[in-house]
């Protein structure tokens, strides 16, 4: 009877576990694109249509009764459930490591902040980080221009001390008056937007502050204010963060939601958009990609994302937005303080462009904390912070140029040149000699 129990009990939850992750989507909104020409569908279950971008565009009506509807519409080329999944996913805090050599630095450093020593991923290419103290000791960094970087993630902790200086201020709106002053369609988006908390409208509302702490160690690695005897130091130095909360402390992420934010943080000058984010499973994914090209084209932003945390070779088993073959899209692997590829580090030599430190990385988090976190979620900002350094000193460079040289001033790993597309990790160093 025992054993009975037990087995079922093992049955009911292999079951709960499966249920909890299958694919949903949302049943209130679904994204159609148009053909070219055509008129905007009909139909009293239709409550609004959004425009995004193109002949993309949002529709709030019950997706099933729609899509039964106007399937065989000769007026939609597509339509595209938002799909997701309910998981957990997100990298978790970590302890300092243990025997990880970072006692000291090993070279003097240009910054005075306190914890720069736990920063390993600033040391040199020889000591497998991407030499940004050698760049800020060695280079000109004359004549900076400020580089607009949107994380698009949980959110950020816009008022955490080692953030505040950095957080992009919306300068056309006035906070907390509920008008959209600068008439860009958002209110009192002082310092972004949030996807996730949306009006009665269905509109993003304008408070992107992280309750998680992913997007706060993101925004962090990338721009974390310099010299200010606090904390870290972020990899670039004029540097403004856009805030975005599209990415769900627990679950996957929305099409709908990214594409948004993608348009959202373009169109308000982001030249650099950071996505530590990912998904296996899309059976759309179209509208994302898109839009990936449309900014990149239009506003001259260059996307740039993490590989995965799965271990597998993303040419074969596609993941979501790494797999999407796009010019203006660089994927980042993550590599570790060793010098190897991250165990959990997703690789392919198609697909995944660069590598950067991701393991044990520490920076800032939530609620004025600091922390380490592993993951291509942390790699991926590390070459944002390459990005925007790069592109501070070289304003002049359009996303194709940029990428194309961060790709160019790798060094080189024997043993990566059949799962990263470069075989190396990123070099800030390398990258401005490259440039001036």
């Amino acid at each position: 009877m025992k054993l009975w129990s037990l087995i079922t009990l093992i049955c009911f939850l292999t079951l709960s576990l499966k249920t909890f992750a299958e694919t949903r989507y949302s049943r209130d909104r679904v994204l159609i694109k148009l053909k070219e020409g055509a008129d905007l569908p009909k139909h009293e279950s239709i409550k609004k249509i959004k425009h995004l971008f193109n002949s993309w565009y949002v529709v709030y009506a019950n997706v099933d009764k729609f899509e039964k509807i106007h399937k065989l519409n000769p007026a939609i080329e597509l339509i595209e459930k938002d799909y997701y999944r309910k998981i957990n996913k997100l990298p978790m805090p970590e302890l300092e490591p243990k025997g990880f050599g970072f006692d000291q630095m090993n070279q003097s450093s240009p910054f005075n902040d306190p914890t720069i020593y736990k920063q390993w991923a600033l040391k040199s290419s020889s000591e497998n980080g991407v030499s940004v103290l050698q760049a800020y000791q060695e280079e000109d960094n004359h004549n900076k221009k400020n580089i607009i970087v949107a994380v698009v993630d949980t959110g950020v902790d816009y008022g955490h001390e080692d953030l505040k200086e950095n957080i992009w201020l919306n300068e056309g709106e006035i906070a907390g008056n509920g008008v959209d002053d600068d008439g860009n369609g958002y209110i009192d988006d002082i310092h972004g937007i949030n996807t996730l908390n949306r009006d009665r409208d269905g509109e993003a509302t304008g408070n992107p502050q992280d309750t998680h702490g992913h997007g706060t160690h993101v925004a962090g690695i990338i721009g974390a204010v310099q010299n200010n005897n606090k904390g870290i130091a972020g990899i670039a130095q004029r540097i403004k963060i856009m805030a975005i909360r599209t990415v769900p402390n627990q679950g996957d992420e929305k099409d709908i939601d990214v594409v948004e934010s993608f348009i959202y943080a373009a169109k308000n000058g982001a030249k650099i958009i950071n996505c530590s984010f990912g998904k296996s499973h899309n059976e759309g994914g179209q509208a994302v990609a898109e839009a990936i090209e449309h900014i990149g084209q239009t506003y001259g932003t260059l996307v740039i994302a993490a590989a995965g945390n799965d271990s597998k070779n993303i040419d074969n088993i596609r993941t979501y937005p790494a797999s999407f073959e796009s010019e203006h899209l660089l994927v980042v692997g993550s590599s570790e303080k060793a010098g190897r590829l991250s165990y959990f580090s997703n690789y392919g030599k198609r697909n995944v462009d660069v590598v950067a430190p991701g393991s044990s990385i520490y920076s800032t988090y939530t609620n004025g904390r600091y922390t380490y976190l592993s993951g291509t979620s942390m790699a991926a900002p590390v070459a944002s912070g390459v990005a925007a350094e790069m592109l501070s000193q070289a304003s002049h460079l359009g996303p194709l140029d940029l990428k194309r040289t961060m790709m160019d001033s790798v060094t080189k790993k024997s043993g990566w040149s059949s799962k990263v597309f470069t075989s190396g990790r990123l070099d800030l160093l390398k990258g401005l000699k490259k440039i001036y």
